[in-house]
């Protein structure tokens, strides 16, 4: 089957499409043939980190298919049927938190792929109303936001959050989730595209990331902010969070190091939270969500799987506005 594979040190440069051994499922798997899949930033920082030293690797964390071919031991799933996957392997119970989750397209082959294999408890019934394109791009960046919001973030209807940094896969799901959860929801992006993408799709307010936060946000204060960027913004929550209020931060992408005047967090009683990905548990419930609520994720653009290498450079570039999916079949 084909596939694209990443092999060697040179990150994105190290991506081939080429053809590789087309397996079987064994006890407890099932075998999805792949229609849909979409990137991740994380597929990014993965490339960058490997070595020569590593064994080639499929990449890919989202996608979507038909079941065809299950395991032994599988009687809850049966071929032909439409499926999404659930990235994150082993992890079925809310509270029950891996040191570090096993996920699909690292340490286990991924999704650019024509197959996968993948344990059936990861396949999970493809929500009718979505389109493939639509359910191919969601999981990853889908379960994450909602684990940010309401597992860890505990967002209540009326409350306002901050989502710095909109565009990406996890904020564009924060924003939708939390417009429809009733919350007043505030972005911000270098990119006045984006703020206006955002403000198309329910955001309240938007501005500029290089502005100054407290004369953009026009006095107003925030319950809740989701941070995925770290050091290049973090101080400057502290000055527009309300006491009490709670930063969730599920990425660094400006850097691991930081300094935090600690005396901003201990007299407003401001509560740091780390989350990442999502359980089992958590993955049906956001589906239920979405569903609910009638949320469909926004897709930027698709990609053949031969030029999965062009979807990444726009995606290094920062040019999109929502997910960038992959047309596999």
């Amino acid at each position: 089957m084909k596939a694209i594979v990443h092999a060697g040190m040179n990150g994105l440069k190290s991506l081939t499409y080429e053809d590789v051994v087309d397996k079987q499922p064994g006890f407890g798997e099932v075998k999805v043939r792949l229609k849909t899949a979409g990137l991740n930033h994380r597929d990014l920082f993965l490339m960058a980190d490997r070595t020569n030293e590593d064994a080639p690797l499929i990449m890919g964390s989202d996608g979507a298919g038909i079941i065809e071919a299950v395991g032994e031991g599988i009687t809850s799933l049966t071929v032909g049927t439409d499926v999404i996957i659930n990235p994150c392997i082993g992890w079925e119970i809310t509270h029950d938190v891996p040191n570090a989750p096993a996920i699909v397209g690292g340490p286990s082959d991924g999704t650019f792929a024509e197959s996968i294999i993948i344990p059936a408890q990861n396949a999970v019934r493809k929500p009718a109303y979505l389109s493939w394109e639509e359910a191919g791009v969601l999981p990853l960046s889908a379960l994450t936001a909602y684990r940010a919001l309401f597992t860890r973030g505990r967002l209540q209807q009326g409350e306002h959050i901050l989502i710095p940094g909109i565009g990406g896969g996890v904020a564009t799901y924060a924003m939708l989730m939390a417009s429809a959860a009733g919350a007043q929801v505030s972005v911000t992006s270098r990119r006045e595209t984006k703020r206006q993408a955002a403000l198309a799709h329910g955001a309240d307010h938007a501005f500029d990331s290089h502005s100054d936060w407290k004369e953009s946000m026009n006095v107003a204060t925030v319950d809740l902010i989701l941070d995925s960027i770290g050091p290049a913004t973090f101080q400057q929550y502290f000055d527009i969070i309300k006491p009490n209020g709670r930063i969730v931060t599920f990425g660094a992408s400006s850097g691991d190091r930081m300094e935090i005047a600690v005396r901003s967090i201990f007299y407003p009683q401001i509560s740091i939270i780390g989350t990442s990905m999502g359980s089992s548990e958590e993955f049906i419930a956001m589906l239920q969500f979405m569903e609910l609520h009638s949320i469909r994720p926004i897709i930027d653009s698709v990609y053949p799987l031969q030029d999965t290498f062009q979807a990444f450079q726009r995606m290094q570039q920062g040019e999109q506005s929502g997910n960038i999916g992959i047309r596999i079949n």
